[in-house]
């Protein structure tokens, strides 16, 4: 594995996920209480005994980059090997632009790649959760002499239609590829994950070759190369949608988990804070759920996953739901079936997923919040007693100021500045001003009235 190097694609946007890649890079979402999803597949490369590795952020790297920093919680903080994160950059000759595929994200960084001591690449998404071996996978694209090995896995015949399929003969030499097909042949799905000979990489990359699905491995298809896949069992899971991700989570709290934390065989590495242990106290109840350290519970959670340094107050509860660093839930509040972001306050008594399942997709993100889940950004403020209901959109850092009333209704959204334009919706249109008994001119509208306070 030293002739190995490995090339992590992290600089996706994952829009998918609303507001929590809003703000940051999708492998730098927070995953399963104290992990980001990128620590996955970094863990994966020192397990499999890869110290040499290249990460390419793209879209709000600072996240990722605080997250990686030098690579020490991985092993990965060394002279020779080690990692590496590298972003777009303007060249002489070349205009400044984002990287225009995954491959062309590996293009403009084949120099860092030439200079390597290894004979074989390994290309990785840096945003699935997965553990794998990469010892096996690289065996198996050396036995085959292989000129690229792609990792593929079933998947629901749902799903088949966003990824590349294809189909194998029965050496496993990819005879069949069709890139995100409309209508699926096959449920075999490539996992983006591959194994290139450093000479193969190098043919096959171009300015006119942005993608490795859609453009690199369909060209070396065609004139014949040695493409082969490679069948992976295990765990994967592409959380690239907020049910996806919730689902991921709560399957955590299952008693005997598909994905294992707590595998002393292959430890999942991260950059964890020095922080008091979780600290239960005597009125708190905790049912099937995941407290990181550092919570402070005195209330209820239930089916939850809790990162480091949340509270949940005395007669507060949190059921099925996924609560991030350092957020806090006053007595009284309640949280359902939700998500919430980082440093997220919710008020005395608020509820936040509020009423029976309502199926009313969010009227501004009806693609991405369309299955009961509300979502809360990073550093928002729930007011207390504010009832919000399902598939609601709570952006990051939103105040007081920004609710409209007490009830966000089902479907509805509340971003900065939304309580202010509903005050001005309310006032009514000035008239025409009247002569009053004493001759002076009054407004027919009436006084202007105040709004309640929703502190």
């Amino acid at each position: 594995m030293k002739r190995t190097m490995a090339v992590i694609l992290a600089g996706g946007e994952g829009e998918r996920l609303s507001i929590l890649s809003q703000e940051r890079a999708k492998p730098a979402v927070p995953f399963g209480g104290k992990y980001r999803i990128i620590d996955f597949t970094l863990s994966n490369c020192i397990n499999s005994g890869i110290d040499d590795v290249v990460v390419l952020t793209q879209y709000n790297p600072r996240s990722l980059n605080d997250h990686i920093g030098l690579g020490r919680p991985w092993d990965l903080d060394r002279n020779h090997g080690g990692v590496k994160l590298l972003q777009p950059y303007i060249s002489r000759g070349r205009l400044a632009e984002w990287y225009r595929g995954t491959a062309d994200a590996v293009l403009r960084n084949l120099n860092v790649i030439e200079h390597s001591s290894g004979d074989t690449v390994l290309v990785l998404a840096g945003d699935h959760i997965y553990k794998m071996d990469y010892q096996r996978f690289v065996a198996a694209h050396r036995r085959h002499r292989a000129d690229v090995t792609i990792a593929v896995r079933r998947v629901p015949l749902a799903e088949a239609s966003r990824m590349g399929i294809l189909a194998l003969d029965e050496h496993d030499r990819v005879i069949d590829w069709q890139e995100k097909p409309k209508q699926p042949k096959s449920d075999l799905a490539s996992m983006g994950v591959y194994v290139f000979s450093k000479k193969t990489l190098r043919r096959w990359l171009s300015e006119d070759r942005a993608d490795f699905g859609a453009d690199v491995i369909p060209a070396m298809l065609e004139a014949g190369a040695r493409v082969f896949g490679y069948r992976y069992n295990g765990y994967w899971q592409d959380v690239g949608t907020i049910q996806s991700f919730w689902e991921a989570n709560m399957a955590l709290l299952d008693d005997d988990p598909e994905l294992d934390l707590s595998d002393k065989e292959w430890v999942i590495h991260t950059r964890s804070e020095e922080r008091a242990p979780a600290r239960i106290g005597p009125t708190a109840q905790v049912h099937r759920s995941l407290i990181s350290h550092g919570c402070v519970i005195a209330g209820t959670v239930v089916n939850s996953v809790l990162s480091p340094g949340v509270r949940v107050d005395a007669g507060a509860v949190v059921r099925d739901s996924i609560v991030m660093f350092d957020s806090v839930i006053r007595s009284g509040a309640v949280v359902d079936r939700a998500i919430l972001d980082k440093e997220v306050v919710v008020g005395q008594g608020a509820i936040v997923g509020d009423g029976p399942y309502d199926d009313r997709p969010n009227k501004h993100e009806p693609g991405r919040l369309n299955t009961g889940i509300t979502v809360v950004g990073k550093r928002a403020i729930v007011p207390r007693g504010v009832r919000i209901g399902r598939n609601v959109k709570v952006a990051a850092g939103v105040r007081t100021s920004d609710f409209a009333g007490r009830v966000v209704r089902s479907g509805e959204s509340v971003e900065p500045g939304s309580g202010k334009r509903a005050e001005r919706q309310k006032r009514p249109a000035a008239l025409p001003a009247i002569e009053g008994t004493t001759g002076q001119a009054v407004s027919a509208g009436g006084s202007r009235g105040k709004r309640g306070d929703l502190g």
